[in-house]
């Protein structure tokens, strides 16, 4: 049995890089799975590239709309854009399903999300306090099912956005 060695080896992350992914396929690697607005600097350390770089191509994610962008704070700091990749999402769930199976999923999901509206008493799972319990094992449970009652808002928001994109082919709106 090998022992679980927690810190990355260098070679392996570097021979990652550079097997065939260019500097702009680094950044926007970076970018995606950053979760708050970050240091471009920072990007850059993490695409093993030289800021500079980082910045321009971060520039060029913004105007494409995968980041957002904060010229404001210095040195600026840039985050991805959560609404490009649900558009991605649905586009996906779009191409995969028939508008049929989507509309059957919606209509899951919306049944699944009264339940929890009706076992919590209220249509905002964040007004939930899910600490009003003694017992270790039910603020957990509690816990968990308020996740997934937000899991099933987010997967509702997606299916709508793919049906729309399915009967307008690949619009929102009729062209």
């Amino acid at each position: 049995m090998t022992e679980f060695d927690p810190a990355p080896n260098v070679d392996d992350t570097e021979r990652r890089w550079q097997t065939g992914t260019d500097t702009f396929d680094r950044v926007y690697d970076v970018l995606l799975g950053t979760t708050s607005p970050t240091k471009y600097t920072e990007i850059a350390e993490l695409a093993d590239c030289s800021p500079n770089a980082a910045k321009k191509h971060l520039e060029r994610l913004a105007e494409m709309g995968i980041a957002r962008a904060n010229r404001e704070s210095r040195p600026a700091t840039y985050e991805r854009n959560e609404g490009y990749l649900e558009w991605q999402e649905a586009s996906r769930i779009a191409t995969d399903l028939t508008v049929e199976a989507i509309i059957a999923r919606v209509e899951a999901l919306e049944t699944k999300r009264a339940e929890y509206e009706a076992q919590f008493e209220t249509t905002d799972p964040t007004a939930v306090n899910v600490f009003d319990h003694d017992s270790h094992d039910t603020i957990h449970e509690r816990m968990t099912a308020i996740s997934e009652w937000q899991g099933v808002i987010r997967n509702i928001r997606l299916y709508e956005l793919a049906r729309q994109l399915s009967q307008n082919d690949g619009h929102l709106i009729r062209a």
